[in-house]
């Protein structure tokens, strides 16, 4: 991709924000709704902040915009709780954002040559990085407005169409053992997806449709929640202070039948589309009463790259594994992107969501998330 090209696809991630923004009421631009989710405005604020903090106080030293705003702005600084309230007025805020996105697209087009050897702006890095934040702070916008349409649920009757359990269809592919090559490639990967690695697998049958809603239903119903024989003693402990019992995307309507919550509200659930708003919990209890696995996250972009898995980029999908860093990781451009969550406790998903944006659409992407969070749009697929 051209670098004019590029610059025009980081225009239209800049507007993706602003328009969920301008759409959004008081309520969505500025309350919690959950509590591991900020406003739809400190969002909108931080990506702005994040693209002048690289493009000016990085690239040539001018702090003049991001200083004044930096402790708001900056993740560890603000308790989420609390960004609510410290959000200007809505409109205060789009205009600044207009008025400092379209500067910084201007910028990029008039680069000195000088600037254009700085090792940030190396075959465009900094431009798909600053186009990968942005798209990844729009898919989460998108679960703030899931959350919201959950809270403010009230159970109607809905259409004809109720979702009827359905046994786990067990079409799989076998991927033959060996060594293969995983992991991404500069200047479009991140710093956890480098260097690429050559990993060696044992031959494995993986399925090639993720868990569907019909599938997932029939875990429900056979007694999947309460039989404690199906989940790990986190998973326990889990259930017995979260109280789960389906889904998080899921709800009851008037007539005791499930409908999914998404972001225009409520809305039949499909037999066969991939089931969402799973944690890593409630993922590895299924594939115990199913008498499968996880994938590893190497066996699980392996056969993405052969062509092997259908549906994929519908759900995240949860993997078996913590993530953790490659041989040779080097934290790049800054420590704070994947070092701190390479503790144990993080595992990773591959795939994407139906709101996951094309930049971070590719087998090499690692998303990661503690096993207890539920409010992405997260589901599985089986290995046996």
């Amino acid at each position: 991709m051209s670098r004019e090209a590029l610059i025009d696809s980081l225009g239209r991630s800049q507007a993706l924000l602003q328009a969920l923004v301008e759409d959004a009421d008081e309520s969505a631009y500025r309350k919690q709704h959950h509590s591991e989710l900020s406003p739809l405005g400190w969002h909108l604020g931080h990506c702005v902040y994040n693209e002048c903090f690289w493009l000016h106080e990085k690239l040539r030293g001018d702090d003049s915009v991001t200083a004044p705003i930096e402790d708001f702005y900056t993740p560890p600084r603000t308790p989420k709780e609390e960004r609510g309230r410290r959000l200007p007025p809505r409109e205060d805020l789009l205009t600044w954002a207009r008025e400092m996105q379209a500067y910084n697209l201007h910028y990029l087009r008039k680069l000195r040559p000088q600037l254009q050897q700085h090792p940030l702006l190396r075959d465009d890095y900094l431009i798909h990085f600053l186009l990968q934040h942005n798209s990844q702070h729009y898919e989460t916008m998108l679960m703030v407005l899931t959350q919201k349409n959950l809270g403010d649920y009230t159970p109607a009757k809905a259409a004809p169409g109720a979702l009827r359990a359905a046994e786990l269809a067990r079409e799989g592919i076998d991927i033959p053992g060996g060594r293969y090559r995983v992991g991404g490639e500069r200047p479009i990967a991140y710093d956890n997806e480098l260097p690429p690695q050559q990993t060696e697998l044992d031959p494995f049958r993986i399925a090639r449709r993720p868990v569907s809603n019909a599938e997932y239903l029939g875990f429900i119903e056979a007694g999947g929640y309460q039989d404690q024989t199906l989940w790990c003693d986190a998973g326990r402990a889990w259930l017995r202070t979260s109280a789960a019992a389906h889904p998080d995307h899921w709800r009851r309507d008037a007539n005791g039948d499930w409908q999914a919550l998404g972001i225009h509200g409520a809305c039949a659930l499909a037999a066969d589309e991939p089931v969402g708003g799973l944690s890593h919990y409630e993922a590895s209890a299924f594939v115990r009463w199913a008498g499968a696995a996880l994938p590893h996250e190497h066996q699980w972009e392996v056969a993405c790259r052969l062509g092997a898995l259908e549906q994929t980029g519908r759900v995240w999908e949860w993997c078996a594994n913590s993530f953790q860093p490659y041989a040779g990781f080097s934290p790049f451009p800054y420590d704070e992107y994947s070092q701190p969550w390479f503790d144990g406790r993080h595992y990773s998903l591959k795939g994407g969501s139906l709101y996951t944006q094309p930049a971070i659409k590719r087998p090499s992407f690692r998303n990661f998330f503690e096993a207890d969070k539920r409010h992405m749009f997260a589901g599985l697929r089986l290995v046996y």
